[in-house]
């Protein structure tokens, strides 16, 4: 059941996003080489705890962290550790925070140091595939525009959107309903209605779209080890145009 939020449960969630945004904006100016994905995970925790909210990532589903961090060809889901960060590394971070019972979820492809220009070119496109997608995300419109969207413009870059994972309504619960897939022809889905939220988070790849599990049940790798990138925000349904609820200066 898609859920249509109330004033009070939106400026909730707008509490939670703000600091998945300071999280994600700590993070990314700590990612160094010589780095832990480690180090990246207690940054996270830190900026959350701080705000005297709590991670949503931790605990859930037996997660172990406060952040995913994915390195690579590692797509999401990477579970934070001993691993080392490099000078070109693309670092994916994932973050969630619970404000009063209610989630942000957000998520930003870093670049360590110097990447090669094809890297470089990849998260740009992956995050511009967001804003891409964005503009169906109005009152009126199906939920399969903005995946459309999303898809045409990646593969239209040379690159492709993963599909065995999607984006989610996000409320109350981390995952909610609706699915909000990447890929798709328009005109399908529910019609997007004022109120709703949505996390959109286009997963592209540089090869093919195909991906597997790894052993530790979270960490999600591309099938031929080439490169992926990941960018969400949080999007609130309204009258008129989007908002992101997990904003902040850095990536508005």
């Amino acid at each position: 059941m898609i859920t249509i939020k109330s004033p009070y449960e939106i400026e909730c969630m707008r509490a939670a996003g703000k600091v998945c945004g300071l999280a994600l904006d700590a993070a990314g100016e700590m990612i160094k080489p010589g780095v832990t994905t480690r180090d990246v995970d207690m940054t996270v925790r830190k900026v959350i705890a701080e705000h005297h909210m709590k991670p949503s990532f931790l605990g859930y589903g037996g997660f172990p962290a406060a952040a995913c961090v994915s390195v690579n060809d590692e797509v999401i889901h990477g579970i934070p550790g001993s691993k080392v960060i490099k000078d070109g590394d693309l670092v994916k971070v994932d973050v969630g925070a619970i404000y009063k019972g209610y989630h942000g979820d957000t998520a930003r492809t870093f670049i360590c140091g110097k990447a090669s220009e094809e890297a470089e070119r990849l998260v740009a496109v992956t995050r511009q595939s967001f804003y891409e997608g964005i503009k169906f995300a109005r009152e009126g419109h199906k939920l399969t525009d903005i995946s459309h969207a999303i898809q045409t413009y990646c593969e239209a870059n040379g690159y492709s959107v993963v599909r065995k994972f999607v984006g989610h309504g996000v409320g109350a619960e981390l995952h909610e309903d609706p699915e909000v897939p990447n890929f798709g022809e328009p005109g399908h889905g529910p019609r997007l209605r004022a109120g709703m939220t949505i996390a959109i988070e286009p997963m592209v790849n540089a090869g093919t779209y195909g991906v597997r599990v790894l052993s530790d049940g979270w960490t999600v790798l591309t099938i031929d080890h080439k490169l992926s990138a990941h960018y969400e925000h949080t999007v609130l349904i309204t009258d008129g145009d989007p908002v992101l609820l997990t904003s902040s200066e850095e990536d508005v």
